[in-house]
């Protein structure tokens, strides 16, 4: 037999996470839980995949409105889609969350949720990492996939729960996590039925339904699962509610934090990071006892 989590160094982080596993999943054992209650929750991006220098999506828009700029010659005046066209990266590290915002409606709405899941799809079989020159779906993390593995193995159900956008990451997450689109939650936009070529179709709208970061998160998990998991596992500010929420008081539960501390495989980041923040996630992991991952120390190898 195998061993499990081989990419994971031997240590008191492995040995948690497969002492947990083993007490709720034996039957007898005061920690059991039944197999239909075994829900764990991922963030995706900085937990699952590469979020430095910037987040996927935002790559992803970026390009979107480079390819669609002909098309908007009126953008050349406007910002933020002037620098992106002229490529002002002083312009560019100064994006509020404002001009992200009109990034997405800009080169998101209009199109049929198929349209966008083809496109979305397009882009990710030809985009690369700027840094790793690797295809973004090959920038995910070996540990965490021999994770997800050793949880469904063991009767678990999990669930992405992400602040990036739902069908975004629906273009890609059954293939490269094995986990469906029916167990993914992420940030939503509105979206209306229209009648095209005979056929009624979603067409995304430029106005956000949800946004599924910090609080956002435990509702989403409340509203799409019903239940609370029993492992959550982030990496960032923004997943600190989801983990404050995983676990019953009185149950069994698994809160882990990934530290991204490695500058030479991958990036060193935590309290000033611009994308995944972690700060107050980290003061509260050392006060609640949860389980601090570190990618340098814990990890053998990083990406597949």
């Amino acid at each position: 037999m195998s061993k499990p989590l081989p990419s994971w160094n031997d240590g008191a982080t492995r040995q948690a996470l497969l002492d947990f596993v083993d007490s709720v999943t034996t039957e007898g054992s005061a920690a059991f839980v039944r197999p239909e209650d075994r829900v764990a929750v991922f963030d995706n991006d900085g937990t699952l995949w590469a979020e430095q220098p910037m987040y996927v999506q935002a790559l992803f828009a970026v390009d979107r409105v480079r390819a669609l700029a002909p098309q908007h010659p009126e953008w050349r005046g406007q910002q933020p889609f002037k620098a992106l066209i002229e490529g002002d990266e002083k312009a560019l590290a100064a994006l509020t969350e404002h001009d992200a915002a009109a990034l997405v409606a800009a080169t998101h709405a209009g199109m049929t949720t198929a349209e966008f899941s083809r496109t979305a799809k397009a882009w990710l079989a030809k985009a690369k990492h700027p840094r790793f020159q690797r295809p973004f779906t090959h920038c995910v993390y070996q540990p965490m996939l021999e994770l997800l593995d050793l949880l469904r193995a063991h009767g678990f159900t999990p669930h992405i729960v992400s602040g990036g956008g739902i069908d975004f990451l629906r273009a890609f997450c059954e293939q490269t996590y094995g986990i469906p689109s029916a167990h993914v939650i992420g940030s939503s936009g509105k979206t209306k039925l229209e009648w095209r070529d005979g056929r009624p179709e979603l067409v995304k709208l430029p106005s956000l339904t949800s946004l599924d970061d910090g609080e956002g998160k435990p509702i989403n998990i409340h509203l799409h699962i019903g239940k609370r998991p029993v492992l959550a596992f982030g990496n960032s500010d923004g997943d600190l509610q989801m983990l404050q929420y995983a676990g019953a008081p009185d149950g069994p539960r698994m809160r882990l934090l990934l530290h991204h501390d490695d500058s030479a495989r991958e990036y060193a980041y935590d309290r000033d990071a611009k994308a995944g923040r972690l700060d107050r996630a980290l003061e509260v992991a050392g006060q609640d006892g949860w389980t601090v991952v570190s990618m340098r120390q814990d990890w053998k190898q990083v990406f597949p």
